[in-house]
């Protein structure tokens, strides 16, 4: 299946020679050069990922990943400059993916787009093959067929990446879950991930939980080894 992407970035060049690279590995491109102009085609056409550079004319990546992220849960990659450490901080916290500096190599760029699509596709997979059980973990139901996640009933707009986590430390309450293996977890093997943004995924999940429930407090920090999920209410159903 050929995959489609979203490149958004206000630099012809980087349209150009990403475009062309992405174009050369079987990959479907659309090219927006402002945030206004990507968020009208992404509604149009929605990709199945997108890359969005941070600083453009009219609307920035920053204010696109929000307003995009308040509709879908597809995979995000920023493009970041050297100076930009504070915009990443805040784009993980957003709800983006994974984040690449500038200038960067295109190899690096390929392979963190085929591990976020290589992801989605084993949980499709997974979806398909074994038809995965709904996790009940107390207050928390977790659907991994439908990529649902309820808090008290309620539901919680979580992207693929805030899921993974949530799944991973969920599955085994009360284990700790170090940054390496939840890095394994979401994004898979012999992919290299700052452990700032697990750290960063993290917060915005609590960020979420705490919204519909200011009093959750089930994923804990074990500082210097990782986080863990306390809840030790456990039931596996089907339906």
């Amino acid at each position: 299946m050929q995959h489609s992407i979203a490149l958004v970035d206000d630099d012809r060049n980087i349209l150009t020679s990403v475009s062309i690279a992405l174009e050369s590995e079987g990959y479907f491109v659309d090219t927006y050069n402002d945030g206004l102009e990507a968020l009208q085609g992404i509604r149009q056409r929605p990709p199945d990922l997108a890359i969005l550079d941070i600083k453009m004319p009219r609307m920035d990546g920053l204010e696109l990943l929000h307003k995009l992220r308040s509709k879908s849960s597809i995979p995000i990659i920023f493009l970041t400059s050297k100076d930009d450490e504070f915009d990443e901080a805040l784009g993980l916290k957003m709800g983006a993916d994974d984040y690449v500096k500038k200038p960067f190599s295109q190899y690096l760029l390929l392979e963190r787009i085929r591990a976020l699509l290589r992801r989605r596709e084993l949980d499709l997979n997974i979806i398909q093959n074994i038809k995965e059980e709904k996790i009940k973990r107390g207050d928390l139901i977790l659907d991994p067929e439908r990529h649902q996640c309820f808090w008290k009933k309620l539901p919680l707009n979580l992207t693929v990446t805030e899921f993974l986590l949530v799944r991973a430390l969920s599955m085994r309450p009360g284990i700790v879950k170090t940054r390496d293996q939840l890095i394994d977890a979401a994004y898979g093997e012999n992919i290299f991930v700052d452990d700032r943004t697990i750290d960063s995924h993290v917060k915005r999940l609590r960020k979420k939980f705490k919204q519909l429930d200011n009093n959750f407090n089930e994923i804990e920090t074990l500082y210097g080894l990782g986080y863990r999920y306390k809840s030790e209410q456990t039931t596996l159903s089907e339906n």
